[in-house]
This record gives C-alpha cells, structure tokens and sequence, in this order.
C-alpha cells in the first residue's frame, strides 16, 4: 500500500520534517508562483496538510485536494484555517493545546511585570548612560490589583494561578461562564474592562472577536489601567490603541501580538510606556518541539490508528 502524501506548508520545526519524511510521502509548498507548479504535480494525491500559522490554509487550497483528509495546525490558534469549509468537506483540523499553555502564561506573567514596572524603558535608560541621574519612581504596580482576562481557556487559566501567586484578584469574560472556577464572571468585555487593573487578553483570533477590544473598553479600563495581549492582534482596534496610548487613556501596554505581523506601528515603537515582543511567548525550543510532535502524532493517530489527538471544536470529530 503506498505511504499517504502530506503537503507541508510554511516553516516547520525540524523534527516535522524529519518523522514525516520518514513515515509518509511529504511534499513542501513553496511561496509565491512556485506554488502552483507543486500543487499541479501532487494535489490529487495529498492526503494530510502538515500547517504552519503564518500561512492561510483556505477554501481555495483545500479544494484544490480532492483526497484531503485532515489539516494539522502548529499552533493553539488556528483562524488561519477556513475551519467551517474544511467541515463542509469531511475535513479534520488539528491543533496543539496544552502543552504551550504553561510556557505562554510565564511570558505573560513576565510582560505583566515588565509593563507595570516599566523594565524595558528602564533598562534602556541604564544603557544610554543615563543612571547617574536616577530613574523616576514607576507609577505602576501588580500589588493589589486585579486581573481581568478575556478568554479564559487553557492559557488564561495557567495566567490566573500564576497571577493570584502574585496577591492579584481575577476576574474574566468569556462567550458564556466557565462553571468550575471560582473567579467572578464579567458578562461583557466593557464591564471586565471597567472592574479591572490590567486588562489581559488571552482570546482566540478570526471574526468573532475582531476588533472586540477598542476606544470604548480602552475608556472603561482608564488611566490606570494596563492592556495586555498574549492572544491575537486581531482582536483589537490598533488605531484605537494607539490613541488611548497616545492621550493617556490608559497607562501603558504590553503586547506580544499584532494585527498585521510582522508589521509594528511605529507609533507603538516610539512610546516608551509600550512593551513590544515578536510573538514569542511560546517561543521556546522545549515547547515549540512539543508543539511540533503534537501536530506529528495527530497525523500518525488519523493515518494509523483512524483517530486524531486533539481535533478543533469545529471539526466533525466524532463523526456519525
């Protein structure tokens, strides 16, 4: 029986590469023009997309496969996916939960920090030389506040243990209330905003949330307040965080995620109360390789065993 055929699309760990390659037929989609000359060759035989987050995986690619059983997502998110088409066709969608949820909420406990007590500015202020003249007093802090976190999945619970540790109170918005926590429910994102601190958001991508987070919830969290995005830059209205930045709406952001990566505003570059990383917060060789045999064993679960790991919530798994 020959080996079923997968497509690799985008940048993969190695280990992807290597276990694929040694268990299936693997062919690497190129960027550009060159796309089409490989899909010509080999599309009637794809049966599994190996996928990268940084490349879109739409209605238009996937039909182009008619033998196309299943994509496995390297990530947690996965709005780069035409999830609703891909259930239209029989089409698994992956992803890899857990085991970045961890290293995630470190890096946010960590732009918490660095954003309240202004560690990068302050940092930049030893490097210019400028220590002699002493740094002013920080006007922010974590002591005693509270937490709001919108999206309170597997990432914003392992945020709100580390953050209560920390003396903090939690309190979270979701599309409905999660029932074994004991943190206060918010039952829009505008009251979350208007009950908390620092502002956290911990939400998947796509249309649903887009643009959720703007001028008016930015006016809710106040001068005080502290915006902090580990989820995806499409939730928020970047315009309209900027400005809030700029006029002192609210105090400061820590931000690992932006609407059109990897495009910064410079607007955003240029304000020392703004804390900018390159959507890094999994980034780490220990858990970027979990994340990469996840999306490995999801594969070799469906093409061996007939089951996937961990299937999206869209996905027609199980089927009837």
């Amino acid at each position: 029986m020959p080996k079923p055929e997968i497509l690799i699309t985008g940048s993969l760990m190695p280990l992807v590469h290597e276990q694929l390659s040694a268990a299936y037929t693997t062919h690497s989609l190129p960027a550009g023009d060159a796309a089409d000359d490989v899909l010509n060759a080999v599309a009637d035989e794809i049966r599994g997309i190996a996928g990268s987050p940084a490349r879109g995986i739409g209605a238009n690619l996937m039909d182009r496969l008619p033998r196309l059983e299943i994509i496995a997502n390297y990530g947690v998110g996965y709005d780069n996916i035409d999830v609703p088409h891909a259930a239209a066709r029989n089409i698994i969608v992956t992803n890899t939960p857990d085991v970045l949820s961890e290293e995630v909420a470190d890096a946010a406990i960590g732009l918490m920090i660095m954003t309240a007590r202004e560690l990068s500015a302050a940092e930049r202020w030893l490097r210019a030389g400028k220590w002699k003249k002493g740094y002013p007093l920080t006007r922010g802090t974590l002591r005693g506040k509270r937490l709001g976190i919108f999206g309170l999945g597997r990432i914003g619970r392992a945020i709100a243990v580390r953050a209560q540790a920390m003396g903090m109170e939690i309190c979270y918005h979701n599309r409905t209330r999660v029932r074994d926590v004991p943190y206060p429910y918010c039952s829009s994102l505008r009251e979350l905003a208007s009950h908390c601190d620092v502002l956290l958001c911990a939400a998947p991508g796509g249309e649903a949330t887009r643009g959720l987070i703007n001028a008016e919830i930015f006016q809710a969290l106040g001068a005080e307040g502290i915006f902090i995005n580990i989820g995806r830059g499409t939730t928020v209205d970047e315009p309209a965080l900027v400005a809030a930045l700029q006029d002192r709406t609210i105090m400061a952001a820590g931000l690992d995620v932006f609407e059109n990566e990897p495009h910064v505003p410079q607007e955003l570059m240029d304000m020392d109360h703004v804390v900018l990383l390159p959507h890094m917060a999994s980034a780490s060789v220990h858990t970027r390789n979990a994340m990469a045999q996840l999306l490995v064993d999801n594969l070799i679960g469906w093409f061996e065993n007939g089951a996937p790991l961990t299937p999206v919530a869209e996905t027609p798994w199980p089927r009837k």
